[in-house]
This record gives structure tokens, C-alpha cells and sequence, in this order.
């Protein structure tokens, strides 16, 4: 959320940022500038009019102490006292449709990110890794992994709905393969302190990360309670600090997580319907940092070193991506996309997604933290990224190391946490019929 005076003193600014969003300034300020002079007039008046009711408080109390007739003042005392009331409800109103207006206003680009609509604006900054060469025409994750009897959507589909997916045997080790593999990295060599969280949130801890009230249709929420399914490890570890001071001496905290996530994809809806690039629920492991305001953008560097790192050791192709200003997320100021090469798709899809969120949901969820030797505490700046997607890493191993002969080789940086297999090879079993004895 953006500072009321900020936006205040920096209207044509705002107003020409939220334009390179592709937002209607008009639309989404309403009409700010009557509103807040309403507000600051209300309140300005009370002020006023409390200085006159003090004042004839005093004339009162005179009066009456010396046996005279108070009761004119004492009259217009009461009548202050009304005035007062009526002018604090109106600045109250001015006050909420002014914080409602604030709430909707998404985070300012910063200068260094490239104007443009949607991803077609976006600029390619990094591509690493050959992409790999078959004399076969190479198939997509879903082909694979039901061939191999590894991933089962239909179950899936039985069990719980469209867009999940049920992993066997190699397929459910590799997935917590991955999920270690990173995890492991990011602690032993990036320098992330591992936290497990709830994997439910309340309303409070999802406002502080932007995700409410703007995207309340793209998440799961419980029948009983305040309760929320999450969509991001972001939220419950970003919320950690919520409504605390850090010193800065422990800037920066770097924190990983290993979640599910939960997205209803209410926007979504015939996108990417094929396989695992668009689930209900999928497994990652995220990345969070708070940061001190002046080092946030060299944080944000090494958030998404960290996370490049990750598919580096895989050796799977990618590329690193400044989104534009219009393809940007709501919290976000500064945003780069990880890219996976995908053979069977023959395109490369995202991975991770890392922003720099300056001060906007520390703002919003009141995280600061405390200069040396000042009085006075000042918000931090918050950072996150997928460290990584572990589903998508998942179905990129597939693709990329697929074989003609339909088995897939495990990548090395892998093997130690897959009991030393170093392929994955069709079930006997396969996903359709039990196993021996069950029924």
C-alpha cells in the first residue's frame, strides 16, 4: 500500500505510473483529491471548534464559580459538541473511502522497469544452458509421466477434481527429491533460515501481502473461521514480522519455505489445461527476504541468483525475464520471471517469479525495523521468489531428460536424493491396475 501523503504530493506521478500499468487513473483513485480536501477540511474544523468548546469549558467553570448564569455558554458548549460529532463521522467516512481508495492502488514500477502492456514487452536479460537436441520428436511432461505409470491425472480427477494430479511411486520420490534438494541448497549454501509454517492464514495476514480484498476470487477459503488456504508460502512467512520492529543489524532475514499452494486459477479458466503447469494445489519451495530499503535492489540480485542457481544444478535451460509495466503483479515494483526450456512444449515457461515489494506490503502488514542509534523506526522492504515451482521443476526434469526409449535420466545434483536411481523407468504396475494382492 502506498503512503496517503506520498500519493498526495505525487499525484501526477501516480497517475502516470498507474497509466503505464494499463490502469485508468480515474478508475482507480475516484475522486481522491475531493475526497482527502474533504477529509483534511472535517478535521482541520474539529480542531478548531474543540479550541473554541475548551475554551468556553473554561468560561463555564469561571461562571459558575463565581454564582452567574452559565447557562448560555454552557448552550453553545452542547452545540459545539454536536458539530464536533457530525464533522468526526464525516472525516471518518472521508477517511475509510480514502483507505479503500489506497488499498486498490497497485505498487509503483520503478524507473529501471520497461513500459509496455503485456509479456510481449517484456525484456529477455539472461538466457543459460543448451537446450537440448533429440533424434526423436521429444513428448510433454504429461505423455511421459503417465507412460511411465508415474503421474495419474484421472484419479486425480476422481478424487478431488480437474486440475490435480496424483504422483507414484519415482514420480512422488522425485517430487520430494526436488523439494530437499532445494531446500538444502538454499540453507547450506545461500544462507536461508528454513521455516515450516501454517498452511492456513487469516484475512490480516493476506491483506498484508496484497493478496486481499483485490484477489479474494483466486483463493480457497473455509466454510468455519477465518481461515484461508494458502496460495504462497509468501504470505504466512512474510506475516511472520507482521506488526513488528527488526533491528538493523539483522538485516537481512532470509527465510525458505516448503509449502503446498492453493490457487482457485478463477481467471485462468482454459489455460494451460494440459498437465501440471496450472493446478490447484502444487508444491514449492519460496524465498523470502527483509530487507534494509537501501540494499533491497542488491537483494533482489541474490534472490534471483539463488534461484537460477537451483536450475543451473539441474542443468535445465532457462531464461531470466524484467517483466514490463503491464504485466507486472499488483504488490510488485521491480519483478524478474525464471523461464524453463520445455522440449515437449517446445517453449519456455516460467518457474519463478522474483519481486522487490520496496515498502508496499510492509506498509500494508506494518513491518519496520529500527536504524542504529535513531528514535525512530522505518518499514522495511520485502522480497520473495520461487526457489522453485516444485511441480514445474518436476514435469522440466521430464522433458528435458527424456530418452527415446521412454525412460528419463535423473539429473546428477539429484541421484543422492533418489536412492542412487539414476532413471526413471515405466512401473510394472503401471497407474491402472493395483498392485499385486490389492484390490
Amino acid at each position: 500500500m502506498l503512503d496517503l501523503g506520498f500519493v498526495r504530493a505525487n499525484l501526477p506521478l501516480v497517475e502516470e505510473k498507474l497509466r503505464q500499468r494499463g490502469a485508468d487513473p480515474a478508475v482507480v483513485l475516484g475522486d481522491f483529491k475531493t475526497v482527502d480536501a474533504r477529509r483534511r477540511e472535517s478535521i482541520t474544523r474539529v480542531e478548531q471548534l474543540k479550541s473554541q468548546r475548551n475554551k468556553l469549558t473554561e468560561e463555564v467553570a469561571r461562571l459558575k464559580k463565581a454564582g452567574q448564569d452559565a447557562a448560555a455558554p454552557m448552550e453553545e458548549t452542547r452545540r459545539l459538541k454536536e458539530q464536533i460529532e457530525r464533522l468526526e463521522a464525516e472525516a471518518a467516512t472521508a477517511d475509510a473511502e480514502l483507505r479503500g481508495t489506497l488499498e486498490g492502488i497497485p505498487n509503483l514500477p520503478q524507473d529501471s522497469v520497461p513500459v509496455g502492456s503485456n509479456e510481449q514487452a517484456n525484456a529477455e536479460v539472461k538466457v543459460w544452458g543448451e537446450k537440448p537436441q533429440f533424434d526423436f520428436t521429444p513428448k510433454p511432461h504429461w505423455e511421459l509421466g503417465e507412460q511411465l505409470g508415474i503421474l495419474d491425472f484421472e484419479r486425480a480427477a476422481k478424487i478431488s477434481g480437474a486440475r490435480f494430479a496424483v504422483y507414484w511411486e519415482q514420480g512422488a520420490r522425485m517430487e520430494r527429491a526436488l523439494a530437499s534438494f532445494m531446500l538444502d541448497l538454499h540453507t547450506s549454501e545461500h544462507g536461508y533460515t528454513e521455516v515450516l509454517t501454517p498452511y492456513m492464514v487469516n484475512s490480516t495476514s493476506l491483506f498484508g501481502t496484497g493478496q486481499l480484498p483485490k484477489f479474494k476470487e483466486d483463493l480457497f477459503k473455509c466454510e468455519n473461521g477465518d481461515y484461508w488456504l494458502i496460495p504462497t508460502a509468501e504470505v504466512p512467512v512474510t506475516n511472520l514480522y507482521r506488526d513488528e520492529t527488526l533491528e538493523e543489524a539483522h538485516l537481512p532475514v532470509s527465510l525458505t519455505s516448503y509449502t503446498p499452494c492453493f490457487r482457485s486459477e478463477a481467471g485462468s479458466y482454459g489455460k494451460d489445461v494440459r498437465g501440471l503447469i496450472r493446478q490447484h494445489q502444487f508444491q514449492k519451495v519460496e524465498l523470502v527476504k527483509f530487507a534494509h530499503p537501501e540494499k533491497s535492489g542488491e537483494e533482489h540480485e541474490k534472490l534471483t541468483r539463488h534461484a537460477e542457481i537451483v536450475l543451473e544444478k539441474l542443468g535445465l535451460p532457462y531464461r531470466r525475464m524484467l517483466l514490463c509495466t503491464g504485466d507486472m503483479g499488483f504488490s510488485s515494483a521491480r519483478t524478474y520471471d525464471l523461464e524453463v526450456w520445455l522440449p515437449g512444449q517446445n517453449t519456455y515457461r516460467e518457474i519463478s517469479s522474483c519481486s522487490n515489494f520496496e515498502a508496499f506490503q510492509a506498509r500494508r502488514a506494518n513491518i519496520r525495523f529500527r536504524p542504529a542509534g535513531a528514535k525512530k523506526s522505518e518499514l522495511v522492504h520485502t522480497l520473495n521468489g520461487s526457489g522453485l515451482a516444485v511441480g514445474r521443476t518436476w514435469l522440466a526434469v521430464l522433458e528435458n531428460y527424456q530418452q527415446g526409449d521412454g525412460t528419463v535420466r535423473i539429473p546428477e545434483a539429484l541421484i543422492p536424493y533418489m536412492r542412487g536411481e539414476t532413471v526413471l523407468r515405466p512401473r510394472k504396475t503401471g497407474n491402472r491396475e493395483p498392485a499385486a494382492g490389492k484390490v
